[in-house]
């Protein structure tokens, strides 16, 4: 079996990063780790060949050559994942869906005419599948209510991809999470029973693309990656002493709950293990909203010296905001500028509320009739999907400015300035010989910042300082201020893409709600 895996694009957004990306000659930020470990599990007799279409096309030998075609990716990459499906049925090529948008909307990817919907987590379904082609059966839908054990999970097919391509490789180690969080899906796809793998099964993955040649950025992609934190500090005990013995190859990024500066053990074996950026869903700095939505995890500690702590310890904090939670105040963005820039998280990322589907939020919208179509779509760019308990012209206007200022280069160079001088010293890493990839990469940035930006005085003042006072987190200081060449775009991006949005909600608005509002 000849099986053609397609990874479908993304839509620009806030982790795009396709003007950063540019400066180190990458297409994309991360691989498909989905497909790659679907290509692990499926017969290892069968052909794969994989094309990820955000870093190149799918030509007519890629068709040609296919006698099935199988797809996955999230609710973002819905768009170009259908266009695909088509474009294969045109063909007259079979077609299998699975993965995280499959799983949570099969109504959506069953009306494309799928052949084959492989949902929920593919250890279990995939075998089904397999079964399925070998009988001879020409359409299927594979379910398992059931959640396997990640300890058999083989490892990744690393070798299907074109390593030159990423800025990061991603791994995983666990699946699940054992918070309630209203608006999240991760618990729908992979319950709230942490699942991991074992500490050797990990390093042996992280053995793979060493040896293949990779050396750099690592995304552990658990949602979680503190879920389970007995089976996480054993794995970090030994994680430990490989990446001592490996010279520290990979400086590791991961995301987790804000639990995580409870727990100084944790903390140090992370940093010890060569951590060095976390992220954060912190939400909203707003109580009431956070008691709300289930985010009780959030409320135990003051979350500005959650944040200190981390940061202190030596991790770089990323964090996610959110805007439109059912009972929130008005000015809520205003909060939420105030807090990013009084803890100077250098990356927050913010959204507006999307109610996703079969989550619990999606539920209780459903039952008060309160959603406004029959699917979402989870980006910066996108209005809510759901009649919030304020004015959503109120929210939107909030949300645009308030992101207009996060990413106003002054203060965000400013904010990343901050950060740095009270982020704890790097442990560990070893220096590498700059690539030339590396040193175009600089040079581009320093022309780019520090000669043509308006901002350029303030980009030198800092940067001064960092080589001065943090020499050793310079590179990650300079990577931070890649990153404005991504933001300085993005945001007219988002105001723009919102305002049409909320313009034209506003004019299919009866003229009665009109005039009252």
């Amino acid at each position: 079996m000849r099986a053609l895996l397609i990874y479908p694009l993304f839509p620009k957004s806030f982790w795009s990063f396709e003007k950063t990306l540019a400066l180190v000659d990458c297409k994309a930020l991360m691989p498909p780790l989905g497909l790659i470990t679907v290509a692990a599990i499926l017969p290892q007799e069968w052909e794969f060949r994989l094309v990820d279409h955000n870093i190149e096309e799918i030509t007519e030998s890629d068709w040609d050559w296919a006698e099935l075609v199988i797809l996955s990716g999230m609710i973002v990459q819905k768009n170009d994942m259908l266009a695909q499906v088509r474009e294969a049925k045109r063909r007259n090529i079979p077609v299998a869906v699975g993965g995280p948008y499959a799983t949570t909307s099969p109504h959506e990817v069953s009306d494309a005419e799928v052949d084959f919907l492989i949902l929920d987590e593919g250890e279990i379904t995939l075998p089904m599948f397999v079964e399925a082609i070998e009988k001879g059966d020409r359409s299927g839908i594979f379910r398992s209510a059931e959640k396997p054990a990640v300890t058999e999970t083989p490892i990744p097919r690393y070798d299907l991809l074109d390593l030159t391509a990423y800025d990061n490789m991603s791994v995983q180690f666990s699946r699940g999470c054992p918070f309630q969080c209203e608006f999240c899906d991760i618990i729908v796809l992979y319950g709230r029973k942490p699942r991991t793998k074992e500490p050797q099964q990990l390093l042996a993955e992280l053995e793979c693309i060493y040896n293949l040649g990779w050396r750099g950025a690592v995304f552990m992609v658990d949602d979680n990656f503190i879920g389970n934190k007995r089976n996480v500090k054993l794995l970090l005990k030994e994680l430990k002493v490989w990446m001592a013995e490996k010279e520290y190859p990979f400086g590791l990024t991961t995301e987790a709950s804000v639990d995580l500066a409870q727990d100084d053990e944790l903390m140090k074996l992370m940093v010890e293990c060569n951590f060095k950026k976390v992220f954060l869903g912190i939400e909203t700095p707003d109580q009431d909203s956070l008691a709300l939505t289930s985010k009780f995890q959030n409320t135990r500690d003051p979350l500005t010296e959650s944040i200190d702590k981390i940061t202190r310890a030596g991790m770089q904090v990323m964090a996610g905001f959110i805007i439109g939670f059912d009972g929130e105040k008005p000015r809520a963005g205003e909060r939420i500028v105030q807090f990013v820039n009084q803890t100077n998280i250098p990356l927050a990322m913010f959204s507006m509320l999307q109610a996703l589907p079969s989550t619990a939020l999606w539920d209780r919208l459903e039952k008060e009739g309160r959603l406004l179509n029959s699917s979402a779509n989870i980006n910066q760019t996108t209005l809510m999907n759901f009649v919030p308990t304020r004015d959503i012209e109120e929210i939107a206007t909030e949300y645009v400015n308030a992101f207009w200022q996060l990413y106003d280069p002054a203060a965000y160079l400013d904010r990343i300035f901050k950060y740095y001088m009270k982020l704890g010293s790097v442990k560990n890493s070893k220096s590498l010989r700059p690539s030339w990839k590396t040193i175009r990469a600089l040079g581009l940035l320093l022309w780019k910042q520090g000669i043509i930006a308006q901002t350029r005085w303030l980009f030198w003042r800092n940067l001064i300082r960092v080589l001065i006072e943090k020499p050793r987190q310079l590179e990650s200081y300079m990577t931070l201020c890649a990153y404005l060449e991504h933001f300085t775009e993005y945001r007219f991006i988002v105001r723009e893409q919102i305002n049409t949005q909320l313009a034209n909600y506003i004019a299919s608005k009866p003229e009665a709600e009109k005039v009252a509002s």
